[in-house]
């Protein structure tokens, strides 16, 4: 009499635990890779059936592909030097390693999530990401299923790593050089803060150009001026409309700080378009991309190292994936670099 053998029960699929939470498939592959919109109820109902069938997505998906060596990277914009700063020190970082890198760049109108998610479903080993405006605690989501690094964020976290500039320094060093030159009349022109009231309340001040803005007004307040914040978009060509308009104003002022060399770029262009030069208004950016030391720009620039910001976000990235846990804030020296660009106001 012979024995049938002993079948080993069927692995729980993505459809048995859409079957058993009473949602579509799709619903479930949402929640298992953190899309965004997901309402609390269906992530309780996904979780708790995948929890009672034993569904592993993650160890399934490795098992069936292994390590994909591939890392994804969010940037904000195609087209910003500094952000290609930062690329180029993560493309040196990978050398010599068997990663190559996805780039995923944000639309105009995108928000970072997309981005992220898009990486996420390309199932990358992990992810490095310059999204200071997403919500801190999705991407605590996130990090518990794909390996994540965030630059350009001041918050701490549990689960991912954050690199910045220190921009409290930088900004100080700005504010400082100007005022010593003997400036009253200083005006801040940077990008259109998030939300006043963002879903993440009380996190706002993680956002970089936040931070300068707040450093801006408390030293114009401690030199008992009046602060000038004028708000653009990210590109040169607002900042330059903005600049001009500044610069026809009765009052004009003697100085802008402006919160990125993008920025300061624009301002620039403003300024000579005007028939003026540093003598009359001194110009000084942020980032101190590659045209900054130009001679013929020679913006005075706070340095953060953008080379560096890459190379340590994939650093803390491989570590991450060779079995780090603990969360890690990496922070890199600013430096201001004084140029032409700024100086004594004539009327000093």
């Amino acid at each position: 009499m012979s024995t049938q053998p002993t079948r080993r029960p069927r692995p729980s699929t993505i459809q048995d635990v859409a079957r058993e939470a009473g949602v579509s498939r799709a619903a479930v592959s949402k929640v298992i890779r953190n899309a965004y919109g997901v309402s609390d109820h269906m992530r309780t109902q996904v979780e708790a059936a995948i929890e009672r069938l034993e569904y592993r997505p993650r160890v399934a998906a490795r098992a069936m592909r292994g390590a994909s060596f591939t890392l994804g990277f969010e940037i904000p914009q195609v087209g910003n030097d500094f952000l290609t700063m930062i690329v180029d020190g993560a493309t040196e970082a990978l050398a010599e390693t068997p990663y190559q890198m996805i780039i995923a760049p944000l639309g105009r109108d995108q928000k970072g999530d997309v981005a992220i998610n898009s990486l996420a479903d390309r199932q990358v080993d992990g992810i490095v990401a310059i999204s200071p405006r997403v919500d801190p605690a999705w991407l605590e989501r996130v990090a518990e299923r794909t390996p994540l690094v965030m630059i350009g964020r001041h918050d701490r976290s549990g689960r991912y790593d954050t690199i910045t500039g220190d921009d409290r320094s930088g900004a100080e060093q700005v504010m400082s050089h100007l005022l010593d030159l003997g400036h009253t009349r200083i005006t801040h022109l940077t990008i259109h803060p998030s939300r006043p009231e963002p879903p993440w309340a009380g996190q706002a001040g993680a956002e970089p150009h936040v931070v300068r803005t707040a450093v801006y007004r408390e030293r114009m307040a401690a030199a008992g001026l009046s602060p000038q914040v004028v708000h653009t978009m990210f590109d040169g060509s607002e900042a330059h409309a903005a600049t001009l308009d500044l610069l026809a104003s009765p009052d004009r002022p003697t100085a802008i700080f402006a919160g990125n060399d993008t920025l300061a770029i624009g301002v620039l262009s403003a300024v000579a378009e005007a028939g003026l030069d540093a003598r009359d208004v001194s110009v000084v950016g942020y980032d101190d991309v590659p045209i900054a030391r130009h001679p013929l720009v020679s913006l005075s620039s706070v340095d953060q190292s953008g080379i560096t910001l890459g190379r340590e976000a994939v650093r803390l990235l491989l570590e991450r994936l060779a079995g780090r846990t603990e969360s890690v804030l990496y922070e890199a020296e600013a430096v201001l670099r004084v140029r032409r660009s700024s100086g004594a106001p004539r009327e000093a």
